[in-house]
């Protein structure tokens, strides 16, 4: 199993104080790839750009499709660039990888056989092997589920970390989280704003 697959299936398993944002949670995907990629030594960093390294042989699909996605020539990719463009979308890659792969189910009311069910996770290996991860506090995982706000964390004092490169990237997953943050909180209030001349409109 790889990091962004543990992460996801953590935050399937663990309650969150809160519902979490699938925007927050790409973000986090994206960067358990980068990170994965990094300890494969597929890539490195020079400063915040991401240097394609050797190609090695990445038995996961999707990580495999991240490493071939990595820019090749420069000006190589940023870290936040990464995050954004990788993350787009990555929740529901790696659900539909898990489903094809029997690790996920869905769970169907016998009144309603032609709603989606709910998305559950099967007992698995893969599902022990994450929650070993998260019980045993493993430090890049926790940083990631809290940028993610798993399990309602997102406290910004996690514990360091001593290699430069994974600290860059988890720092950049924490900065764009915030952006994304920022951003649909300005669409909430413009909403608001549109709403209230509406009503103002209308009396």
């Amino acid at each position: 199993m790889t990091t962004p697959r543990d992460l996801l299936i953590v935050a399937m398993d663990v309650e969150s104080g809160r519902p979490l944002e699938r925007g927050d949670l790409s973000l986090a995907l994206a960067g358990a790839e980068l990170i994965d990629l990094l300890g494969a030594r597929a890539v490195r960093l020079d400063g915040d750009q991401i240097v394609p390294g050797y190609r090695p042989t990445i038995p996961d699909r999707l990580l495999d499709q991240a490493a071939s996605s990595l820019v090749q020539e420069t000006p190589y990719e940023s870290v936040d660039d990464w995050l954004w463009r990788r993350g787009e979308g990555l929740v529901g890659a790696y659900l539909a990888a898990l489903e094809d792969e029997g690790q996920v189910t869905r769970q169907h009311r016998r009144w309603r056989p032609f709603r989606t069910g709910r998305t559950v996770l099967a007992d698995s290996p893969a599902r022990r092997q994450a929650a070993d991860r998260w019980t045993s506090q493993e430090t890049v995982l926790t940083v990631l589920a809290s940028a993610a706000g798993i399990n309602g964390t997102r406290t910004g004092d996690e514990p360091g970390v001593a290699d430069d490169a994974v600290s860059t990237v988890l720092a950049a997953v924490h900065d764009a989280v915030r952006e994304l943050e920022t951003e649909r909180q300005r669409r909430s209030l413009e909403k608001a704003a549109f709403d209230n001349i509406w009503r103002g409109d209308g009396d």
